[in-house]
């Protein structure tokens, strides 16, 4: 469908990987290819929550160290008081945050559209599963900066001795564990944003060149589960990226400026990022499907597009269409379109 708002809102809907709702977007995207000329082929790959689960596992493990760490640290003062305080923060902790939940493996799909006698020398790539969390982005990156800040926090410990204010040092570890000790995947948040927005910009952009352009599209599954698709991809499928240029979109907001996540420069990833006047950089405290799809492609950028603000909505229930103009989708739609026809040379 052309219609950008209505496709938004049929494919906003929860569809963590292996789920009905993420099947019934798989079929629906499936459609809107076939309709647009190209041929559709299904990568089918195992995916777990092993990813998920070993952070939830390292969270709670600093969690647990820290707070040890602080009670022990009391312990000339707190006396026995201290160790019984431990085992009690311990066992609840435990109880509390069950890091070991995240263990099952579904069947995933990675979807992949090209045109008939077509060479492939550019991809368009959103991966099209959803994933809710507890916590949004933009806790969860707080919890790996309170977590980082833990070591200066020890040199603080360190010079204040057996005291509260040394076992205070311990707070961001345990803050911070905690946080990330909640790390899990559930299917209550909507996701348009994350990525509905990216598969939406992504038929936006091919609906704008011209049919003989040689570009393919691909939809990785299981992104939320740690780029579990486009690893594979990358893995098993490597010829089909081997010598183009990947430019791959993941949450695409209305406000603020579009930043380009350079993994490989090239001419066409050069030109994409001019015609975004995007802010280019190689590092970001993100994981998107680039950083995997780069192993095996020539060139290959992320666009994103949003603020912090943004990242407070990421994986919550609130990530709705309703909170989307799709203005920033079309912005980035015209750009990447420019900057194609300048590479690839279409008319």
């Amino acid at each position: 469908m052309k219609d950008y708002r209505a496709l938004l809102a049929a494919i906003s809907i929860p569809r963590l990987s292996g789920t009905t709702g993420n099947a019934r977007v798989r079929a629906l995207l499936k459609e809107e290819l076939v309709t647009r000329g190209f041929v559709v082929m299904e990568h089918v790959f195992p995916a777990s929550r092993r990813a998920l689960r070993a952070v939830a596992v390292l969270g709670a493990l600093i969690a647990l160290a820290a707070a040890g760490s602080a009670l022990l640290t009391l312990r000339p003062v707190a006396g026995g008081a201290g160790w019984a305080a431990l085992g009690l923060v311990t066992l609840t902790a435990a109880l509390a945050l069950r890091p070991w939940r995240h263990a099952f493996e579904v069947s995933a799909v990675n979807l992949v559209g090209v045109r008939p006698h077509t060479r492939v020398a550019a991809w368009l790539t959103a991966h099209y599963d959803g994933k809710g969390q507890p916590i949004s982005m933009a806790t969860r990156i707080g919890g790996v900066v309170l977590v980082l800040l833990q070591l200066p926090a020890l040199v603080l410990c360190a010079a204040a001795g057996s005291s509260p204010l040394s076992a205070l040092a311990f707070l961001p570890g345990f803050i911070g564990g905690m946080i990330l000790a909640r790390n899990s995947a559930t299917a209550r948040s909507p996701g348009a944003l994350d990525n509905a927005s990216g598969i939406v910009t992504v038929l936006a952009t091919v609906d704008a060149l011209p049919p003989d352009c040689p570009v393919g599209i691909i939809f990785p599954d299981a992104e939320e589960f740690g780029l579990v698709g486009a690893r594979a991809l990358a893995r098993e499928r490597a010829n089909l990226l081997d010598g183009t240029a990947v430019v791959n979109f993941d949450g695409i907001d209305d406000r603020e400026r579009t930043i380009a996540l350079v993994h490989r420069a090239g001419p066409t990833v050069d030109a994409v990022v001019r015609s975004l006047g995007a802010r280019p950089t190689r590092r970001l405290p993100v994981l998107e499907d680039g950083r995997a799809l780069a192993r095996a492609a020539r060139e290959c950028v992320t666009i994103m597009r949003g603020d912090w603000r943004t990242a407070t909505v990421v994986h919550t229930p609130g990530d709705t269409p309703a909170r989307l103009t799709l203005a920033g989708s079309g912005a980035v739609a015209a750009a990447v379109v420019r900057a194609l026809a300048e590479t690839l040379r279409v008319r």
